[in-house]
């Protein structure tokens, strides 16, 4: 009997926790790997100008530093799936949490350039490891019906990390008298600004040790007993536990042995569903979105926008960003997944296109002409709205959901690796694209939210309300 047949006698499908506060907070602890996230990518925005300036390079050297963490992010995507295979879930989060730590010290005690790099690419593996197990491990204890919302929450606590980091950069700026190289606490307020970091990465271990293991993988390791307690703990009592072990132990049979060569073939390299999560990464970081969150401040500057205020504009498109994450976390699981994707295409396309209309007028005394500047700051908004209602949350539900078990760990790690690879082709080419032309840049994004369009509409089929054991 095949999994898809077996489903709907364990009820799964429909299954409700008898404690869903309960599972909301084993998701909510997993997905503080995604708040470092947000906020070890983000808090950089407030240290771009300080660093440029205390160690005097230029836009091509300092992107690659701003970027290098990216590198260190697509190692830790493409190990992690292997290593919560090997060791587990919650070991894997353990091990993100002392990364980041380690990171936060580092950088913000750097002594130069290059020692900067380093504890940027330990903090990379540790948001790696985080994009990765965050989205796998909710997918596994999330029930069927609640899973939409709860692998939401990834996407959601990415968003609040880096409101929050744009927030502590604007007190810490305000407070070193708007001078990111002013003295606080004996540091450069950049300084302080990266190493704020330790309090969340302490608190993500301490979380780690409160949350139950993943079934899936103590199943895979024989420990049957415990896995029907979580499986009771997180899906309800009401199951048929026996039918829902062997259902899940049915679809795993060659999920242990996952290796990288499972997800080739198909006529060119990969599978086509590995393309596709693949194409479904590249997309959501080719659009530029995480521009608005490493420069956003640098970029406010150059078009005449003071220190302080591009501060503070950073911190309201953050707003704006956790106001669409929760649009999306609310309809995610009513509209589905592609109509999320398609919608947030469309608006990205027309926030994109009116930012690079803005910043094709020459500068006025330093400054963007006052309705092209009104135009560039509205539609930044609108472009980040829009993102984060669809292609912020969309992507990541899609990968931790799409792939067939057999191959889950290794194509999530792929995918997200490719992300990541992405990420750093936008983030390295960002400040030599500007230097070139900035509204040209913003036609390149512009052009890739339009193809994001019919990809989605030919390649990408809708997840919503299937088992995990249903995915091929």
């Amino acid at each position: 009997m095949t999994s898809t047949a077996q489903a709907p006698q364990s009820g799964a499908r429909t299954a409700h926790p008898d404690h869903l506060g309960h599972v909301i907070f084993i998701a909510a602890a997993a997905a503080m790997g995604g708040f470092l996230f947000g906020y070890d990518s983000s808090v950089i925005n407030g240290a771009v100008e300080a660093i440029r300036s205390r160690y005097d390079v230029g836009s091509a050297a300092l992107a690659q530093v701003i970027a290098i963490a990216l590198i260190g992010c697509a190692i830790g995507a493409a190990t992690a799936g292997r290593i919560a295979d090997r060791i587990g879930r919650i070991r894997c989060m353990q091990i993100a949490a002392v990364l980041f730590t380690i990171s936060a010290v580092g950088s913000a005690l750097p002594f130069a350039l290059w020692d900067l790099a380093f504890w940027r690419i330990v903090g990379g593996f540790a948001i790696g490891m985080a994009s990765v197990i965050g989205p796998a491990y909710i997918a596994e204890v999330a029930p069927p019906a609640y899973r939409g919302r709860l692998g939401s929450f990834q996407q959601a606590a990415i968003v609040i990390g880096i409101a929050i980091s744009q927030l502590v950069n604007w007190g810490l700026l305000n407070a070193a008298g708007g001078n990111q190289r002013g003295k606080l606490m004996g540091l450069e307020a950049w300084q302080v600004m990266l190493g704020v970091m330790v309090v969340p990465a302490v608190l993500y271990g301490l979380l780690s040790f409160a949350i139950p293991e993943s079934p899936r993988f103590l199943l895979s390791v024989g420990k049957r007993e415990r896995a029907r307690q979580i499986l009771a703990e997180v899906e309800g009592k009401d199951i048929d536990l026996n039918a829902r072990v062997a259902e899940i132990e049915h679809a795993m049979k060659s999920e242990h042995k996952s290796t990288f060569k499972d997800l080739l073939g198909g006529g060119f390299f990969f599978k086509p569903i590995v393309w596709i999560g693949i194409g479904l990464s590249v997309f959501q970081q080719f659009v530029g979105i995480n521009v608005a969150f490493y420069y956003s401040s640098t970029l406010w500057q150059s078009v005449g926008v003071d220190p302080t205020d591009s501060f503070l504009y950073s911190f309201t498109t953050s707003i704006i960003n956790i106001v669409g994450t929760v649009i999306a976390m609310i309809f995610v699981d009513r509209v589905g997944r592609k109509p999320l994707a398609l919608i947030g295409s469309v608006g990205m396309v027309v926030g994109l296109g009116l930012e690079a209309w803005a910043f094709s007028y020459d500068l006025v005394g330093g400054k963007l002409p006052t309705t092209q500047g009104w135009v560039a700051l509205i539609a930044a908004h609108v472009f980040v709205l829009f993102f984060a209602l669809s292609w912020g949350v969309v992507v990541w539900v899609f990968l931790g959901e799409m792939f067939p078990n057999r191959i889950r760990a290794a194509a999530l790690g792929v995918a997200a690796a490719a992300q990541w690879i992405a990420n750093w082709a936008i983030t390295a080419s960002f400040p030599s694209l500007a230097d070139w032309n900035l509204s040209g840049t913003y036609v390149i994004y512009t052009i890739f939210a339009a193809l994001s369009i019919p990809f989605v509409l030919k390649f990408v089929k809708e997840t919503k309300g299937k088992t995990l054991e249903e995915m091929g």
